[in-house]
């Protein structure tokens, strides 16, 4: 069997029981490293697990995935991905090598940031489509995310955004030469997700999400030290929220009072908040 088992979103503690007993007696173990991060390094999740873990990079993971599924028709390997398996397309695609070649598969879900975002008070019921926002460079700064967040605008939803990471990220000059040299890692902040947003409106000017609109920050949801900021888009580009990982909500104007009064607690400033709040409801 192959199994795919949730890992949450915080650390070690975080794996269901039943996913933790699947990998106590596994095979193998591999740790799916690329899609996003756990706040713990791979030796606590050993320590806590007994058993050695095989960092799985995309390469392996798309490229190689033979490696993964060898042997899982006789015996059980545990794919770890963290917060749910299926929160990255990547994994249904594992899945569906593993059928072909006649290995049953089973997943073992967990907390994602697709519903853990619900610690912010604005209710699941109210979001709309999740968009991803890359890291912009002088040449290429791509704005389709931009016609699912203006889709979700249009009928008053919000908008989750998830953010950039660079996980072995091979430089450009190296893959000239044939070597790959990979970049230290990177993950967006955000303040920088906040300020590309601001830049795909001056360039769309589409007049959806503006410097005085209402956004959520959101850090390390599921820690102990997780971080939550709401404020304008303006106020977001300027605060620091710490650690990886970060999220960025756009507020849609179909919300609840009981939605105001939680994330008003988490405001840069409450005057320019509420301001904002009465500038968002107002609009059609």
């Amino acid at each position: 069997m192959l199994y795919l088992i949730g890992l949450g979103l915080a650390d070690e503690t975080d794996i269901t029981v039943k996913g933790l007993d699947i990998v106590k007696r596994a095979s193998r173990v591999y740790l799916e490293a690329y899609t996003s991060i756990l706040l713990v390094e791979k030796e606590k999740l050993e320590s806590f697990y007994g058993r050695d873990v095989i960092l799985a990079d995309r390469e392996m993971v798309e490229s190689s995935s033979d490696e993964i599924l060898a042997g899982a028709d006789t015996s059980d390997i545990a794919f770890l991905v963290v917060g749910d398996p299926f929160g990255a397309t990547t994994h249904s695609d594992l899945v569906l090598r593993a059928r072909e070649l006649n290995i049953p598969t089973r997943n073992i879900p967990n907390a994602s940031i697709l519903n853990a975002i619900g610690a912010t008070g604005l209710q699941l019921y109210n979001f709309g489509q999740t968009v991803s926002m890359v890291f912009f460079t002088e040449t290429w700064k791509p704005s389709s995310f931009y016609d699912r967040v203006k889709e979700n605008r249009s009928i008053g939803l919000h908008t989750l955004i998830l953010l950039d990471i660079k996980v072995k990220e091979p430089t450009l000059e190296s893959l000239a030469r044939g070597k790959p040299v990979y970049e230290p890692p990177r993950y967006m902040t955000a303040a920088q997700c906040a300020s590309q947003m601001l830049t795909t409106e001056e360039d769309r000017m589409e007049n959806v999400y503006g410097s005085g609109s209402l956004a959520v920050a959101v850090a390390r949801l599921g820690s102990n030290d997780q971080k939550i900021v709401a404020g304008t888009l303006a106020q977001i580009s300027t605060v620091d929220m710490g650690k990886p990982l970060h999220s960025l909500i756009l507020l849609g104007n179909r919300v609840h009072d009981l939605e105001k009064d939680f994330i008003r607690n988490f405001a840069v400033d409450v005057h320019s908040f509420d301001e904002a709040w009465k500038g968002l409801v107002s609009k059609p």
